[in-house]
């Protein structure tokens, strides 16, 4: 069953963003998306699709490799800052993707879990790759901050707002193959990762920037919206604080590779 057949819409509500924001508590993002672009491995003149840009950083690094580069996201504030870098950057869904056979690879790091309809974005992927193009990717994967997820439900639960949806889709290794098979891409192969990330900036302003949308989205106001993550914060203490304060995220990252039959 798909995302979207699990009653998920087309278009995340919950994805929002402020670009200075992703881009300061953010950063170790594409920091940690630079194996990625390894693996893709961006060979000069290549024409590749960066699916969910953000804000231009891992895009500009696949360009300073020698590939023509677009990147698409459905962030317009993140699309104006990856422009800002001088990027051919493009307001879009992955979900609604409009390319027919351009682009020799196809990249995306951190994205697709905000993706609901994975099947939409398989399809758009393929109808863009040219016979032979390669997938490369890298996403939140199954049990990808389980104990952010439990400690932010519980929360919200506590200042009225029970059965909240955390509007992400952090899949297997085999949900994931067979939708990219049932798809039309063939030799899959992925792996998951655990992967406890440090956050610099702290717990609090990790919620303030992944969550932001979240909470907007169900009907947090702002004054609520600090108590919310303030009791986050301290259920999450206990697991995610070491004795010195420094705080980490209970990252778990699906990485795959896979092609348009040639």
């Amino acid at each position: 069953m798909s995302p979207l057949e699990r009653g998920s819409a087309a278009s995340n509500p919950t994805s929002s963003w402020v670009a200075g924001h992703y881009t300061d508590v953010g950063s170790f993002v594409p920091a940690l998306g630079a194996p990625v672009v390894d693996l893709l491995n961006p060979q000069h003149g290549e024409h590749i699709l960066d699916l969910g840009c953000g804000d231009g950083a891992l895009t500009q690094v696949i360009a300073e490799r020698g590939a023509t580069v677009v990147g698409i996201d459905a962030s317009p504030d993140l699309v104006r800052t990856a422009q800002s870098r001088g990027l051919d950057a493009r307001l879009g869904s992955g979900e609604h993707l409009e390319f027919d056979e351009e682009f020799d690879a196809v990249f995306s790091n951190a994205a697709l879990h905000w993706m609901l309809d994975a099947d939409a974005v398989v399809s758009g992927v393929v109808k863009a790759l040219r016979p032979g193009g390669r997938f490369v990717v890298e996403m939140g994967g199954f049990g990808n901050i389980a104990a952010v997820l439990t400690a932010l439900s519980a929360s919200m639960e506590k200042h009225g707002y029970p059965g909240t949806s955390p509007g992400q889709f952090y899949p297997t290794v085999q949900q994931y193959d067979r939708i990219a098979t049932a798809g039309g891409l063939i030799d899959f192969a992925g792996e998951l990762i655990l992967r406890p990330t440090p956050l610099e900036s702290g717990m609090a302003s990790w919620l303030r920037t992944f969550r932001q949308g979240f909470l907007d989205h169900h009907g947090v106001p702002p004054e609520r919206q600090e108590l919310v993550i303030a009791d986050t914060v301290e259920l999450l203490r206990p697991a995610l604080c070491d004795v010195d304060g420094n705080w980490f995220a209970d990252y778990v990252r699906l990485r795959f590779t896979a092609r348009k039959p040639s």
